[in-house]
């Protein structure tokens, strides 16, 4: 949802730019003369907008993307001026702050006071002297609207006026609708008059056919497919790009994906995308679209970008020099440290840093006998106030020496020698299946089986079930996207064997058939990767899973701070990939904010229509916790750590009850950085 920003900051947005998706313009709306002579050099301001050309001079593209194909020009409404209204010129003045400081302070006026005194009055008192509004126009929905800042507490008379003056004064008045971009100016809008009808965000998404996730070029074969495809057993190559039904949960080394149902910007494919810099991008209708099937099964040039997609087609010669030129360079992983054997509990294995240590430093030395997402839980659980479930480590050398003393690196080595194995994804994918058969069904080290025993008896006795997730020293790093590369499972405490029987699984899934295929095309040496694990105290009493962002993103600039959260009501509930047809509530949570406003992007279709699967006591705790973890990690991964540019932590999340009958709360699962989502390839 686009939103009017009181903060100095530039402005973005997805204009989409393929003319036969994008639909008229009302064809009863009638331009008059145009009053912009040049529109190159713009007037500061108008008090008028005749005709598109000068929206268009005047319009810049809204801060973020989470609504595309849209452009504003911000206007102000002056009160204490007789209600004169101006139209400024966005590109110049991109916030309202700069464009009233410049104008409209002194010579008669009253002095426009700083930006800290002049956002807490104008978007938060009523007795304010401006309205500060934007009209937009929302190409694929064909919609003019009038939107205010979500954080805004304006009144309905405020809204009126501001939005009447605004279809006076444009010719496209009459189209012309209020667009609420929060829960809170919703409530308001309920309340106001005929004269001023209002547009919902699902309205305006209803008529948008274009998902812009990853943005980049590919070049690939156009390779129509469908999920069920997939999970039968279809291969994809690294030189595809894929048009599927809706997004898998993982999917192979491609050069790009295209879904036909929209994404959440947290699915593992489109994180995948992101970390390999490949293009991402939803469409409605894209097996049938008219313009991709005409290059169904051929070499094609696909363009994502932030103004919308093109595909073009492309000689096999220049497809093979793009390719050579775009080949990632050879990952080196971690090294692994065997020399650590101790089932740590979760405390020690990233400590809190004293003396000379830092975070990071104590993180990337875990790192190598502990993995990745076990670092990082180390640390969440060493914060005070985070609501983590108590925990150990499996260090690495237990991976290793179950790999060495059953054979299974030698049966490895084997493999890749085998050049039926190396050229033919059937036999591979069948090899590895095997593989991974024989590990769940080889012996354990009984040293291993008894310390894991003591360990579980001395500490979780007190508990059902243990979760024991990978934890790899492959994950979450910048140069190799592994992002839902490996699977996690859960033994009874009660059940030695069980537990046991939960680790073989987690060690097995290094072999999985996605993961080994990522490792070969980042030319990983596949025996450098080692399996950790993280166990902690399985989940009880679930009310909701989602995962979410410390940071918006949908914002480039960071100027539009607020949390992306995706949720779903049930236990175990799918957020990153629902199954085709179900949705989640997604929205943005602007938690610094004084009003703490809710934008909301989608709602879950498994709950009754109205509500929501978090309370509003809900939100704000799982806000609290997010500002938190941002402000935990920053020395690590953030402003703190010396990185300028976009910072935001991925986290899971549950509300689940803490002992299978009180109320559910919020823990926190995982943390790891996520991408930036603004890298143009």
């Amino acid at each position: 949802m686009r939103r009017i920003l009181p903060l100095a900051s530039a402005m973005f947005a997805f204009v989409i730019g393929c003319g036969d998706n994008a639909p008229a313009e009302d064809p009863g709306i009638v331009e008059g003369p145009c009053q912009i002579l040049d529109p190159s050099a713009p007037p500061d301001f108008v008090a008028t907008i005749p005709c598109k050309a000068d929206f268009n001079a005047l319009g810049d593209d809204p801060i973020d993307a989470t609504l595309p194909s849209a452009k504003s020009v911000k206007l102000v409404l002056d009160q204490v001026d007789s209600d004169h209204l101006y139209f400024q010129n966005t590109q110049k003045y991109q916030v309202h702050y700069q464009f009233c400081s410049a104008h409209l302070s002194g010579n008669g006026l009253p002095v426009v006071p700083p930006l800290g005194t002049f956002n807490s009055s104008e978007y938060f008192s009523p007795d304010r002297r401006f309205v500060l509004a934007a009209v937009t126009y929302y190409e694929l929905a064909d919609a003019w609207v009038v939107e205010l800042s979500p954080y805004d507490t304006a009144s309905a008379a405020m809204i009126e006026k501001v939005f009447l003056a605004a279809k006076n004064a444009t010719y496209f008045g009459k189209a012309l609708k209020f667009h609420p971009t929060s829960q809170a100016l919703s409530a308001v809008a309920a309340t106001l008059p005929p004269s001023v009808p209002v547009i919902t965000t699902d309205e305006l998404y209803a008529g948008i056919n274009f998902q812009p996730l990853a943005l980049g070029t590919a070049v690939g074969r156009l390779h129509f497919t469908t999920v069920a495809n997939l999970a039968a057993g279809e291969y994809l190559s690294y030189q595809d790009i894929a048009v599927i039904d809706s997004a898998p949960n993982d999917i192979g080394v491609v050069q790009g994906t295209i879904t036909q149902e929209f994404q959440t910007p947290l699915s593992h494919i489109n994180i995948l995308a992101h970390n390999r810099k490949t293009p991402n991008m939803g469409l409605r209708n894209a097996l049938t679209d008219a313009t991709l099937l005409p290059f169904k099964d051929k070499l094609v040039k696909l363009n994502v970008t932030a103004s919308g997609w093109t595909v073009e087609s492309i000689s096999q010669a220049d497809a093979e020099a793009y390719w050579a030129a775009h080949q990632p360079t050879p990952v080196v992983l971690p090294p692994l440290d065997l020399t650590v054997r101790a089932l740590a509990d979760i405390a020690l294995v990233t400590p809190n840093p004293t003396g000379a240590e830092t975070l990071k430093g104590n993180i990337l030395k875990a790192i190598p006998s502990y993995g990745g997402k076990a670092a990082n839980y180390a640390v969440l659980f060493n914060t005070p106030g985070l609501p983590v479930r108590k925990a150990f480590g499996i260090p690495v050398y237990y991976y290793d020496k179950f790999m060495r003393d059953n054979g299974f690196f030698a049966r490895v080595d084997a493999m890749l020698a085998d050049a039926t194995f190396r050229t033919d994804p059937g036999t591979r994918d069948a090899m590895l299946a095997q593989l991974r058969t024989d590990m769940i069904a080889a012996p354990m080290d009984p040293q291993f089986e008894a310390d894991l025993a003591a360990k579980v008896a001395a500490g979780f006795a007190d508990v059902t079930k243990l979760k024991f997730r990978s934890s790899s020293n492959s994950e979450d790093l910048s140069a190799f996207p592994c992002a839902g590369c490996y699977d996690s499972f859960g033994g009874l405490v009660t059940d030695l064997a069980d537990m046991s029987r939960a680790v073989r699984q987690t060690w097995a899934s290094v072999w999985s058939f996605r993961g080994f295929e990522l490792r070969s095309y980042y030319s990983v040496d596949h025996k450098s990767v080692g399996m950790a694990i993280l166990a902690h105290q399985a989940f009880v009493g679930e009310s909701s899973n989602g995962v979410a962002v410390t940071a918006n993103p949908f914002d480039p600039s960071g100027l539009d701070p607020a949390f992306y959260i995706n949720v779903q009501a049930g236990e175990d509930a799918e957020v990153v990939s629902p199954p085709p047809g179900v949705s989640s509530d997604q929205f943005l949570y602007y938690y610094s904010q004084p009003n703490q406003p809710i934008s909301f992007l989608a709602h879950s279709n498994l709950i009754s229509a109205g509500t929501t699967v978090l309370s509003t006591a809900q939100t704000y705790q799982l806000g609290m916790v997010m500002d938190q973890v941002h402000k935990r990690f920053s020395e690590v991964y953030g402003p703190a750590s010396g990185n300028t540019g976009w910072y935001g932590m991925d986290i899971e999340f549950k509300f689940a009850s803490p002992d299978g009958v009180a109320a559910p709360t919020c823990f926190i699962k995982q943390a790891r950085p996520y991408p930036t989502p603004f890298v143009n390839q």
